[in-house]
């Protein structure tokens, strides 16, 4: 075993030993045992209220461009946050066990309102606000939300179906109507009031369902508990402590710039990555978010600069093109140190241009997912410049096998679909018993990745889910592309899947026939999906087949003899 992967282990044996701050004990539950931390809260309110110790020191930077920057001490975050809570019971009457949504992009309010509505105990439900109308409300209504925040642009998207639909409305950062009341005006009505308790949470409670895609390209909730997600972000501080003992050189060099540990936070929300890395364990840790408006490399240059920034983890495509911005060396980034990638494969070009631009980085990487609450395994520092190909090391909550397609445990290093077996993991999907049935058994979940875990301790993913793409940390499921474009008349079948993007990760590519007699062109098709699908989901990619797809013997297309015959059809 390498030295590194030794001291890894040393440091996980000392930091979760008894009596130790991250001291490990089992506990069932549903009828299974699991490991977890002894410390760790118990509830969803006492871990974000780990964030008001910090008080007046500033918190949040919000950034918009031609605009001056917003600024938010802990103290005051916290006191929105208190009078926002008091109006949910006092106005709108909220019930343990009632849905939250909030659908709007990256806002100061969005932080307010998951805060607000996860420290009562009610269940949060992130919406991916890319989607489009159609996509946003098939959500809300699965999900059965009562109330839904959302910014002006996703409340003129909702407005058509706000009658229609079982759920009131709370805007940000617009006009209050007749269909949605001011999130602002709530919060000035309330001012000074405390956080209310209305009700006593259990560890096992739900609190949150966010959407990850589905297969049968409808998206899916992912129930967690309080338990699964206060386990999740004390999992994050642990495995960020290991690595910082491991590493003791490159965090000297890090104290020794002299500026406070401050992140850049480009990445949604709405997605595991964003709203756990960046936002919670930032609010817990006493440590300055700079939130932009939308991905901008030259404004996060500027940003990074001003408020010296020191670490930002996004998804590769967007460290690759902050650091590769022709006005990259106008500006001082000095004080940026940490580099992480996350939410998508890490093409070779990420490593390459920030080891041409730093002579030292603390960069990371690492693999999780919505249904693991993004626990799984990290890379950083000298394990990332081991295994630079690998996903890391698996936290000390996690058990990890791989299982052969007729669901067979394999013998470790043996490479087959992927199972996690944590308390981090999800209780179950939202109102989907057979996936349920299918992805879940005796603790253990089916995540769908191909990999295996090698002998000195490193996962290694050598193909995601059957079909899906990862496209700048977005995910993307054939199958909802597939089910729009059978919709147009010139269609008879089609087959999508990603091909690989050295900036963004992948891209999405299509193979379409068409029905006898028929035409159309990849322009109009592009045109008619955008009517429907939002635009990170849109083809870059359109070959047109004159023969029928290939498929198996029970009707399913083969995937990868119709991407391995996409080139000759992309040079017809």
């Amino acid at each position: 075993m390498t030295s590194i992967a030794q001291t890894l282990k040393d440091c996980e044996a000392q930091l979760c030993a008894a009596g130790a701050p991250y001291e490990m004990e089992e506990v069932v539950v549903g009828g299974q045992s699991y490991r977890q931390f002894k410390q760790a809260p118990s509830t969803f309110r006492e871990l974000l209220d780990g964030g008001r110790q910090h008080g007046d020191a500033e918190f949040l930077v919000y950034a918009e461009p031609g605009q001056t920057e917003e600024r938010r001490s802990f103290n005051a975050f916290y006191r929105r946050v208190d009078a926002l809570a008091y109006q949910l019971i006092e106005h709108y009457k909220l019930q343990q066990g009632q849905r939250v949504a909030i659908a709007m992009r990256n806002y100061p309010e969005w932080m307010e309102a998951y805060t607000a509505v996860a420290s009562l105990g009610a269940i949060v439900v992130p919406l991916n606000s890319w989607g489009t109308a159609e996509e946003l409300e098939f959500v809300l209504r699965d999900s059965a939300a009562d109330i839904v925040f959302c910014d002006q642009r996703r409340l003129e998207l909702l407005s058509p179906l706000l009658a229609d639909l079982p759920c009131r409305a709370i805007v940000a950062r617009g006009e209050a109507t007749a269909q949605a009341e001011s999130m602002e005006a709530l919060i000035t009505g309330a001012e000074g009031r405390a956080m209310p308790q209305p009700w006593q949470c259990q560890p096992d409670d739900p609190v949150q369902i966010m959407y990850s895609s589905g297969t049968s390209g409808k998206p899916k909730g992912a129930l967690s508990t309080h338990r699964n997600i206060t386990q999740a972000i004390i999992s994050f501080e642990a495995q960020a402590i290991m690595s910082a003992m491991a590493n003791p050189k490159a965090i000297e060099a890090m104290f020794a710039g002299g500026n406070a540990p401050c992140s850049l936070l480009s990445v949604p929300l709405f997605h595991v990555s964003g709203c756990y890395a960046a936002f919670l364990l930032n609010l817990r840790g006493g440590r300055k978010i700079v939130m932009t408006y939308k991905w901008d490399a030259g404004d996060a240059l500027r940003l990074i600069e001003q408020e010296k920034v020191t670490i930002f983890s996004a998804a590769p495509s967007m460290v690759i093109d902050l650091l590769q911005h022709p006005d990259y060396e106008n500006y001082d980034t000095s004080s940026l140190f940490s580099l992480g990638g996350g939410g998508s494969a890490c093409p070779p070009t990420f490593k390459r241009v920030i080891d041409e631009r730093f002579e030292q980085a603390y960069v990371g990487t690492g693999y999780g997912m919505t249904e693991s609450n993004a626990i799984g395994a990290s890379c950083s520092g000298l394990a990332y410049e081991y295994q630079p190909g690998s996903a890391g090391t698996l936290s000390p909550l996690v058990d990890f096998k791989t299982c052969d397609e007729h669901g067979n445990d394999l013998a470790r290093g043996q490479q087959g679909e992927i199972w996690l077996r944590s308390v981090c993991n999800i209780r179950s999907y939202w109102q989907r018993p057979e996936a349920n049935a299918s992805q879940f058994n005796n603790g253990w979940m089916a995540t769908g990745d191909i990999g295996y875990l090698d002998e000195e301790g490193f996962v290694h993913l050598a193909d995601r889910a059957k079909d899906l793409i990862i496209r700048g940390g977005e995910n993307i499921y054939p199958a909802e592309i597939e089910g729009v474009l059978s919709k147009h008349p010139a269609v008879l079948e089609s087959a999508v899947f990603g091909l690989p993007d050295e900036r963004m990760g992948e891209a999405v590519a299509a193979v379409i026939r068409l029905n006898d007699g028929q035409s159309v062109s990849a322009d109009e098709l592009k045109d008619f999906l955008g009517k429907q699908l939002a635009a990170f989901k849109h083809p870059q990619h359109i070959a047109f087949s004159t023969a029928p797809l290939q498929r198996n013997a029970t009707g399913k297309l083969l995937k990868k003899q119709i991407k391995a015959d996409y080139a000759k059809l992309a040079q017809a």
